[in-house]
């Protein structure tokens, strides 16, 4: 199942809810487009909801770090939002749980970008 990206503003939040898998190619692609673009246009508090994600490879992984990094070098702040177990589990395996700010609340995680 490829990775649908879905967008909404939450008071000045731009929330993106992925679905799907996070792969080397076409997901992490989608994805990289996605939050560029979204920081090019200004946007700056960016919300993950990896909720509906059901796998991430390295790739995916490779590709959210970069993400955050970008982020972070363009004053951006990009949080996640709602892990699945198995991206949890994956998040606390390779120590990234400890560099990304991860929510379980929707209205907790926008209110933290105030």
């Amino acid at each position: 199942m490829a990775l649908s990206i879905a967008s909404r503003e939450v008071d000045g939040v731009t929330v993106l809810d992925l679905s799907g898998r996070i792969t080397l190619g076409e997901g992490s692609v989608q994805l990289r487009d996605a939050i560029r673009d979204l920081i090019s246009k200004g946007q700056k508090n960016i919300l993950l909801n990896l909720a509906e994600v059901n796998y991430i490879d390295s790739s995916g992984l490779g590709e959210l770090v970069s993400a955050y990094t970008t982020a972070k070098n363009q004053g951006a702040a990009l949080k996640l939002l709602k892990l699945s177990q198995k991206v949890h589990d994956l998040l606390q395996l390779t120590k990234l749980y400890t560099v990304f700010e991860i929510h379980d609340d929707e209205a907790k995680a926008i209110g933290s970008y105030k």
